[in-house]
């Protein structure tokens, strides 16, 4: 799973609101309530946070092992 909970502490380390996302840097409401629900939005998407907050992506977001491989192998 992809989560993004690194991105609200991000944004509130650099003082960034939602309602800036939304005003000052035209962020749609629905990409931000998909990245709350932890959906999966596009590279250009995350490309637009790190520009917005100047920061590399593992600021952003982080990759969560599932407890069950998809299709891997098995032992």
């Amino acid at each position: 799973m992809i989560s993004y909970g690194k991105l609200w502490d991000t944004m509130k380390e650099r003082g960034v609101t939602q309602y800036a996302l939304i005003k000052t840097y035209h962020i749609s409401p629905a990409q931000i309530t998909r990245l709350k629900r932890n959906e999966s939005v596009s590279t250009h998407t995350i490309e637009m946070f790190c520009r917005i907050l100047q920061c590399d992506i593992d600021k952003i977001m982080e990759y969560i092992p599932e407890e069950t491989p998809l299709n891997g192998p098995t032992e």
